[in-house]
């Protein structure tokens, strides 16, 4: 039974959901889902039980010194609430945690509980993908649905994808039958340098969001981790003339595959995401969490419920990985291209599956088309877990 005293009555509320793991490669959606978080002070008003759905040694807990005393932070999936500011104030409710080990159907089932009775009006899933994409162009973003209504009024792509799927697949579904409009946003990360953190292509991941729901989302020190990434690449991939010889043909590819496209919606998408800058638009004045009196400065006893199970979230910021050199084994190359779809770039494990996609196992194929959720254009499947 979910029960939400501690939770107010939320304006036209928006659910955020990212999960760590198979569909986050180089931790891009987790940390765009933290970076809402923490910019908007979010209080977590709820935690699934870890017991029902992880395998600890899959996913180990940690132990942690707090104030000379030890303990234990379990891995979960947590709720959050936060209130944006401005003209025209609304809420969205942050899920973030990590794909579950087991009890999928169950575990998206919870998340759909919470999200009918807070009265959410729209769940958005982020996931990353690995691809053949070069690191100095713009991170690709494609939003896929279920929904053919919504996939024309928003904009989307109508999801076509058949093969094996993450969580955000299933709970994309899930929503989709429970009458719930879900988008999935999917950000594809260069597969030869994929450890995390890659700020660029969290910064692409909340742009696209920002664009989606109509709010501005303060962005912190995120453009120039994203700019100093790149540089820190450049210089990995010159030490390489392999890796510099591979990064160009992406290059190639990459722009004659959107030189029809250089113009229109995406140059009508920045110049709009600019004047909502420059005027102010919602979202101008996040002001803190949701409280039960609608003041948004998290302060007095109607504040949200606190979690108090562990340290601070979110990855660190660290050094640019090292790029890893292109070969056979690890990438779909060249001659795939960014403009085939998901169907030709690596799965989130950055290797192909036996059938043409990637499997969780990460085996090969003979075709080496890309992974399941590793494709944002053809967004995910309905099977089982």
């Amino acid at each position: 039974m979910i029960e939400l005293e501690g939770v107010p009555e939320l304006i036209d509320p928006v659910m955020v959901a990212a999960f760590e793991g198979w569909n986050d490669a180089g931790d891009a959606a987790s940390t765009a889902v933290g970076h809402l978080d923490r910019e908007w002070k979010g209080e977590v008003f709820a935690a699934l039980d870890a017991e029902d759905y992880y395998d600890f040694q899959v996913n180990r807990p940690t132990v942690w010194l707090d104030g000379g005393a030890r303990k234990i932070v379990w891995p979960t999936t947590r709720l959050s609430v936060v209130r944006v500011g401005g003209e025209k104030p609304r809420d969205l409710v942050l899920v973030r945690g990590i794909e579950p080990s087991m009890r999928w159907r169950s575990f998206c089932n919870e998340i759909l509980g919470f999200a009918h009775e807070l009265g959410v009006e729209m769940v958005v899933i982020l996931g990353a993908l690995l691809g053949d994409t070069p690191h100095t162009r713009p991170v690709p973003v494609s939003g896929v649905t279920s929904d053919a209504d919504l996939a024309r009024t928003m904009d989307l792509e109508e999801t076509r994808y058949e093969g094996p799927t993450g969580i955000v697949g299933i709970l994309q579904e899930a929503c989709t039958h429970a009458g719930v409009p879900a988008v999935s946003l999917w950000a594809a990360v260069p597969h030869y340098v994929s450890q995390p953190p890659n700020p660029k292509a969290t910064l692409a991941l909340l742009n696209r969001l920002e664009d989606l729901i109509g709010l501005r989302i303060p962005l912190g020190e995120l453009a120039e981790d994203a700019r100093a990434w790149q540089l820190g690449v450049d210089q990995l991939a010159a030490e390489d003339s392999e890796v510099a010889e591979y990064v160009q043909s992406l290059e190639e590819a990459r722009d004659t595959a959107e030189l029809p496209e250089a113009s229109g919606e995406a140059i009508a998408r920045e110049f709009e995401r600019y004047l909502r800058r420059r005027d102010g638009g919602p979202g101008q004045a996040p002001g803190g969490h949701a409280t039960e009196t609608g003041s948004g400065t998290g302060e007095g006893p109607g504040s949200y419920l606190r979690d108090t199970s562990g340290p601070g979230s979110g990855p660190g910021r660290g050094r640019p990985p090292r790029a890893s050199r292109p070969g056979p084994e690890s990438s779909a190359g060249p001659e795939s291209g960014p403009d085939k779809g998901p169907e030709s770039s690596a799965g989130p494990d950055g290797s192909a599956g036996p059938d043409g996609s990637a499997g969780p196992d990460g085996s090969a194929g003979p075709d080496g088309s890309a992974g399941p959720d590793s494709g944002p254009a053809d967004g995910e499947d309905s099977s089982d877990d």
